[in-house]
């Protein structure tokens, strides 16, 4: 092995661009062994220079794409449909995951796949095998794949699947590389192939150890991504021309596996605090020990879980690291998408399957599933209706096949903003300021929005739900403040518009900006006793309708009230002290995006 591949290989000296080179020499190395990576980058000259890398260095072994909405017909196989209605007996077909075997699978937009075709995936790279039980057709084909999934997700939250990317060991994000980064090839399919007689290199007890701790300091729970570093460091010690896994290799899987899948900061050790103290004199003199000597003993497992520890955290993502020190050294999963939620539809949506029924009730008949359900019964039924000689193809009403749909359901953001004299006075500016940078992204994403104003004993609808952005600003620039706070009459007014707005259709999502402090009961009538107490119970009423709902505390220091009214609605509670429009519009679309 050169120089230069050893080098190449070592964590200090890499570059984001040398560690995606790697990963791809690993994945045309064994990439079946690790299921993948989850490769984050819009299309464009990076991300085609990183697979054209790929490429090269798997010799031009088979690759092949998945389009985004396949069906299970193609991605898993089943029926052969012409060859059946042409031979007259069922004749079986491949699928897209049959072919792909041996070679490597690129799933497009991989942050849309669905999550029953993401499960279909992750069943055959658990079984190595594809299994197919449809249309009369029952067949096993083995079937080992390594999956490049494309993600062009935009927004923080556009992720493939959870269970998908638990499978895949690897994980790159090229978003903010620039074409001009794009360095020399350090690899080529001959080092590939020299490294593929190494693959089965041996790794210690204490390297694996090491490897599962770093795993629990960077707050990774899974199992499986510990498994997954000591496969990718045993590949890296074959890539590299060694038979055993060396400090260097393991160092090279955490950054690799383990540094994308953080959710917490490694805690600093005493040790190191220890260090930076002045050693005492007789600490200070210490035997000397020839090269030759210390060179051949072997790394410790504390110098070792240092090592992997700190490649690891020299690799976590500039983006991530700062909302791991923002967080305290924790991050939130967060959910996929800000659309509203799916719901079935008759004539309209994403076609996501076929069901048996009939055509009188006006839905659409699915062709090729009716003739698919047909096919294996013709040499029964030519012989029942003593047509065996004449052409033609026998369908019944069992055949008919209706095809299903599911769209996403519009959403509605309602805001419900405090108006009164407590708010007013303290951080209505800063709550109009954010609803209208809120309303500004709403607009951007089609969503409608509305506005409830509530102060002195009345809670006004000043926005009907619209996609106005023109007539939103308005409403807002109308907004009144000062009076009293009826919080339970406000409550109570954004329940009945959030179930106008589901009535026709559309996922309602409800933003209260308040400081929790009611004083007008739900009569109307003045005593703040009571008012709490009737807020709390509209609360509760939100809760059990199932209405998504945030509050945002606009006081200036948090208020036990607002959070024990968030609470009672099962909604999430942000507390903003001195936060001004722009802090505030962040936290809520960050809520939205988790809540939704």
């Amino acid at each position: 092995m050169s120089a230069a591949v050893a080098s190449a290989t070592e964590t200090p000296l890499l570059t984001p661009w040398r560690l995606a080179e790697i990963a791809a020499a690993l994945l045309a190395l064994d990439g079946a062994s690790i299921g993948g990576v989850s490769l984050r980058a819009p299309a464009g000259p990076v991300r085609e220079a990183w697979l054209a890398r790929l490429a090269t260095l798997r010799g031009g072994a088979r690759s092949l794409r998945m389009p985004a909405g396949i069906g299970d017909a193609r991605l898993l196989g089943g029926l052969d449909l012409t060859a059946t209605l042409a031979m007259g007996r069922p004749v079986a077909e491949r699928g897209l995951l049959a072919e792909a075997d041996g070679g490597v699978l690129l799933v497009a937009m991989a942050e849309r796949v669905d999550a029953a075709t993401a499960a279909k995936l992750c069943a055959v790279l658990d079984a190595g095998a594809v299994t197919v039980e449809r249309d009369g057709v029952a067949l096993t084909t083995p079937s080992r794949f390594a999956i490049v999934a494309l993600d062009e997700g935009i927004a923080a939250d556009e992720r493939p699947a959870a269970a998908l990317s638990d499978r895949l060991a690897l994980r790159l994000d090229l978003t903010a590389l620039s074409h001009r980064e794009v360095e020399a090839p350090a690899f080529d399919a001959q080092i590939i192939a020299a490294a593929r007689e190494r693959v089965a290199a041996t790794i210690s007890d204490e390297t694996i150890a090491c490897l599962c701790t770093a795993a629990l300091a960077l707050g990774i729970g899974s199992t499986r991504t510990a498994l997954q570093a000591v496969k990718v460091a045993r590949l890296a010690a074959a890539l590299s021309g060694r038979d055993a896994v060396s400090p260097e290799d393991a160092a090279l899987a955490a950054a690799l596996v383990l540094a994308p899948r953080a959710t917490q900061l490694p805690a600093q050790s005493d040790e190191a605090d220890d260090q930076d103290q002045e050693p005492e004199p007789e600490q200070q003199a210490q035997p000397d020990i020839p090269p030759s000597e210390s060179e051949d003993q072997p790394v410790e497992p504390r110098d070792l879980d240092d090592m992997v520890l700190e490649a690891a955290k020299a690799a976590i993502p500039a983006g991530l690291l700062a909302q791991l020190l923002t967080a305290g050294g924790r991050t939130q999963a967060r959910a996929a998408g800000r659309a509203g939620q799916f719901q079935k539809a008759a004539r309209r949506g994403r076609i996501i399957g076929s069901k048996a029924g009939d055509l009188r009730g006006g839905e659409r008949l699915d062709v090729v599933e009716t003739l698919r359900a047909a096919a294996p019964w013709q040499l029964l039924r030519r012989g029942e209706a003593a047509m065996a000689g004449r052409p033609g193809l026998i369908v019944r009403r069992e055949d008919f096949r209706i095809a299903r749909y599911r769209q996403r359901s519009e959403t509605a953001t309602l805001f419900v903003v405090d108006a009164s004299g407590s708010s007013a006075l303290e951080r209505l500016a800063e709550a109009k300021g954010a609803v209208r940078l809120l309303l500004a992204e709403c607009y951007v994403r089609r969503d409608e929005v509305a506005l409830i104003a509530f102060r002195k004993a009345q809670a006004d609808l000043l926005l009907p739900p619209t996609r106005s952005l023109v007539a939103a600003e308005r409403a807002l620039a109308a907004l009144p403040g000062g009076g009293a706070t009826p919080l339970a009459i406000a409550i109570q007014a954004a329940m009945g518009l959030a179930d106008a707005v589901r009535r026709k259709g559309r996922t309602p999502a409800l933003v209260f900006m308040t400081d929790g402090r009611a004083n007008i009961d739900a009569d109307g009538k003045p005593g703040r006793g009571k008012a709490q107490a009737d807020a709390l119970m509209a609360a509760r009423g939100l809760r059990g309708a199932g209405l998504t709902a945030i509050l945002i505390d606009t006081s200036p220091q948090p208020q036990p009230q607002a959070a024990e009214l968030a609470a009672a609605m099962g909604g999430r509670y942000l507390p903003l002290p001195q936060a001004d429009a722009a802090g505030v519009s962040r936290a809520v679309g960050a809520a939205l995006s988790v809540a939704r």
